[in-house]
């Protein structure tokens, strides 16, 4: 620390808002606004050791300031201690809004030069932010004469402050000063020893000997952990005797509220015997209570709390009187009893629930939802249509118990974003309840509160949760429960779902009636077959069949690919991804009836272009050493051992960001080459029909997953044998079924069909047949192969090859009819996808 410093007339002046610094203390700042970097690059990092900037307080905007008077540009009078100047600085180069109005900050008048004794820079990633970290050191006190702006920081003239060796050594002389100063020396010590006991630390004494007196006094303020407004007047007091007369008030005032805080442990801990540790925080509230005066507030405890938290919940009748009933319990009850704890729980809830608290249900506005819809999910118009319909009757009847809309599809198909949708265009709350592996009853009904760890079902948690009630509520997975010894939870459902039931809700824990009826449920699942038929029966089942090809290229540059180059860090200037490239990764590396394989995929496409432009300027950190930091300085900071971090002020003028760093020359644009090193080789390339089809006896089907539309190539071959028939590939039953039809129609048919001349001669004759579905280890069933097995063994046995680009479904019947089948939409895309793609050039 400099005994004397040479300050320049004009000094570059950075804002601290609401903190302060003085002269002898270290804080470390870290400069993020285009302002303060511009300052610390110019004035600090290019003139190294020689760098000094000014520091000012700057109180914040939003409290109201006192203006003791203010200074006029181009000079000013000097302050006195005790009346503290605020500076009006205002600059047309700097805009608050588009009126152009002028900007005004409150400055102090006197701040405190500094340099800089340790600096590092940094850029982020991948923003390319320049960053500032800088350790400060407080040299002396300045008086501003003139505040002015240059580019985007401020400037300005200013007057030291400092004290001469001569009037040092004057005041020393003084008789009052050196009482002062002894007082001073003595408080300050016992807060050190005070602070080194608890701290288990010692050595720091020896400030007191090689710092000088007129410097202890700003060091140690500086140190304590005081507001803004006792720190302020310590830069004012530019007099030595003022300074350390407040420095020691503020000392003694530290030492006093640590001795306080102390006695009130000693009191705590006398009282306390070893069967009442468990009462140790309430003892140390009493003594605390005890020591500020403030007896008048012991009744006001938490049960009295919950009481008053209970009246104003807005309590039914005879709600209300069961739980002051539980209330009057309670309170004759001693803390330590077992049911204590349990009981207050139980009112917090029924205080918590939303009885008659319910959002404001917005005016619908037809139009604007199906816009919103329009824009959020591309395709599903029939889904949108229904839901159009459903909020008009809401609009026309608020009132009307409308039904429970069952959201059935594949996963990725949107079933979530409609019901969030949904709560939206009603100006709801939404509650998402997975009951995906729900085996327990009490899951939905709770637990009955004479079980330990008992707690309410997940419906009336969730409603605590949202406090309204009237939520839209969707019960996702509903196919997805189960049953055991437990319970079944979907026959608890049954009463949740059913208008006449709910408005009487009961829930085990709750033991009291709850009213869901302004609930509006919505449920979602992958299949409706898993879903009890009582329960299907409340719910009106709306399909999801999927995506097409086309709609997931649509959906894919319109949402997916935005979405996926923002959670990356990367904009269309770093990667764009052709049309084109969309549809190869459609084609040859996803197949499913939604889109999140193909977000997927998009995302490690994204990924792999991140690298590239992380890789494109390597960013270090730079060290710009000036001075060896002396560790004592900030081991003699009193506030438990922490450096000081603080955040420069903007200064109002806009964050203009730093110009990124990631430039590249060209995007990068994904290409075939780019999805093959990335991705891999293509996944559904190796099913071309034509290869699979090159030897009669080989047909393709169509069949539908819960995940989407599927090829299944189904292969018949004949051998020597006694007429039997072997089907492989794990079928069910109903799948074994259609091949014995198909075999028998083949057979009753074959004169017609010329696989025999005559309608005598048995086609299994001295064979049998084989009837293979590759891909053994996926579970197949369905009725719908019969035709596809009547097409492979009618080619086996005529020696025909089947076309490559056909493909069929349908259920056979023993007479020859083809029924009606499902999955149209999934089963078709699916088809062109494999069949028609596979054959272009």
């Amino acid at each position: 620390m400099a005994e004397s410093v040479e300050l320049p007339s004009k000094l570059a002046i950075l804002p601290f808002r609401n903190k302060v610094l003085l002269p002898g203390a270290i804080i470390f700042i870290r400069c993020t606004s285009s302002s303060s970097v511009k300052l610390v690059e110019q004035e600090l990092w290019q003139k190294e050791e020689k760098g000094l900037i000014g520091i000012l307080p700057v109180r914040d905007s939003s409290e109201n300031v006192m203006v003791g008077s203010a200074m006029a540009q181009g000079g000013g009078t000097e302050p006195t201690e005790r009346s503290p100047i605020i500076l009006y600085a205002s600059s047309d180069s700097h805009k608050l809004d588009e009126k152009n109005q002028e900007e005004f900050i409150h400055w102090h008048a006197r701040g405190v030069a500094a340099r800089a004794l340790h600096m590092s820079r940094g850029v982020e990633k991948p923003s390319g932010r320049v960053t500032y970290m800088v350790f400060l050191e407080g040299l002396c006190r300045f008086s501003v004469q003139e505040l002015n702006t240059r580019g985007t920081y401020y400037t300005a003239k200013i007057i030291p402050l400092q004290t001469t060796k001569a009037e040092i050594k004057l005041v020393e002389q003084d008789a009052d000063f050196r009482a002062l100063s002894l007082h001073f020396k003595s408080i300050a010590m016992e807060l050190i020893s005070v602070i080194e006991q608890k701290q288990k630390t010692f050595g720091r004494t020896k400030v007191l000997e090689t710092v000088p007196l007129h410097k202890l006094a700003d060091i140690f303020v500086a140190s304590l952990e005081i507001s803004f407004d006792e720190q302020l007047p310590m830069i004012d007091s530019v007099d030595l005797k003022v300074r350390l007369s407040k420095a020691t008030e503020l000392v003694e005032r530290h030492l006093q509220s640590i001795r306080i805080a102390e006695k009130i442990t000693q009191r705590v801990d006398g009282q306390l015997s070893k069967s009442q540790k468990e009462f140790l925080l309430q003892q140390q509230m009493k003594a605390i209570n005890e020591e500020l005066g403030d007896n008048d507030n012991d009744d006001e405890d938490d049960l009295a709390t919950l009481e008053n938290k209970m009246q104003n919940a807005g309590l039914p009748s005879n709600i209300s009187k069961h739980a002051h009933r539980e209330l009057r319990r309670l309170k004759k009850m001693q803390p330590q009893q077992p049911g204590y704890n349990s009981s207050r729980v139980y009112l917090e809830l029924i205080a918590d629930l939303p009885w008659k608290k319910a959002s404001q249900e917005l005016e619908l506005d037809l139009k604007a939802t199906k816009e919103m819809l329009d824009k959020d999910h591309y395709g599903l118009v029939m889904v949108k249509q229904r839901i159009i319909e459903y909020l008009a009757v809401r609009k026309l009847k608020p009132d009307a118990r409308g039904p429970v809309l069952c959201f059935v599809g594949p996963p990725g198909v949107g079933k979530t974003s409609l019901a969030s949708s949904i709560a939206a265009a009603l100006g709801k709350k939404f509650l998402r309840i997975s009951l995906g592996g729900v085996n327990d009853e009490t899951d939905i009904r709770g637990h009955r509160r004479t079980y330990i760890g008992s707690m309410p079902g997940r419906l009336i948690d969730g409603l605590k949760r949202v406090a309204v009630s009237n939520p839209v509520v969707l019960l996702d997975e509903i196919d997805k429960t189960g049953s055991d010894v437990r319970g079944d939870p979907a026959s608890a459902l049954l009463e949740v779902l059913d208008p006449e039931q709910n408005k009487t809700f009961h829930d085990h824990y709750l033991n009291v009636p709850f009213d869901l009826s302004n609930v509006v449920f919505l449920a979602a699942a992958n299949k409706a077959q898993p879903i009890p038929s009582p329960l299907l029966d409340r719910m009106e089942v709306i399909e999801l069949p999927g995506y097409t090809a086309g709609e997931k290229l649509r959906i894919a540059i319109r949402h997916l690919i935005p979405r996926v180059l923002s959670q990356h860090g990367l904009s269309p200037d770093f990667l764009q991804i052709p049309e084109a490239v969309v549809k190869l990764v459609i084609e040859r590396y996803t197949r499913e009836a939604g889109v999140r394989n193909l977000e997927r995929k998009l995302a490690t496409l994204a990924r792999a272009a991140a690298v590239k432009v992380a890789e494109q300027e390597q960013v270090v950190t730079l060290n710009h050493d000036i001075q060896q930091l002396p560790s004592p300085l900030i081991e003699n900071t009193f506030s438990g051992g922490a450096e000081v971090g603080m955040e420069v002020l903007p200064m109002g003028i806009g964050n203009h960001g730093i110009s990124s760093t990631f430039n590249m020359s060209s995007p990068l644009v994904a290409d075939e080459e780019m999805l093959e090193k990335v991705l891999g080789p293509p996944i559904y390339v190796e099913e071309e029909a034509s290869e699979r089809v090159a030897t009669p006896g080989v047909s393709v089907g169509l069949v539908w997953t819960p995940l989407g539309g599927e090829v299944q190539f189904v292969e018949a071959a004949a051998m020597v044998g006694k007429g039997e028939l072997r089907l492989t590939g794990q079928l069910g039953d109903i799948i074994k079924e259609s091949a014995q039809i198909a075999l028998s129609w083949v057979r009753a048919r074959a004169a017609d069909l010329k696989l025999a001349s005559t309608k005598e001669i048995n086609l299994l004759h001295g064979r049998d047949i084989h009837i293979h579905f590759p891909r053994g280890a996926t579970p197949k069933d369905g009725p719908s192969a019969g035709i596809t097995l009547v097409t492979a063994l009618v080619s086996l046995f005529s020696q025909r090859r089947v076309r490559a680009d056909t493909a069929m479904t349908g259920e056979m019947t023993l007479r020859g009819l083809v029924l009606p089948v499902g999955g149209i939409k999934d089963k078709v895309w699916v088809c062109l996808t494999s069949l028609v793609f596979s054959h272009l050039p």
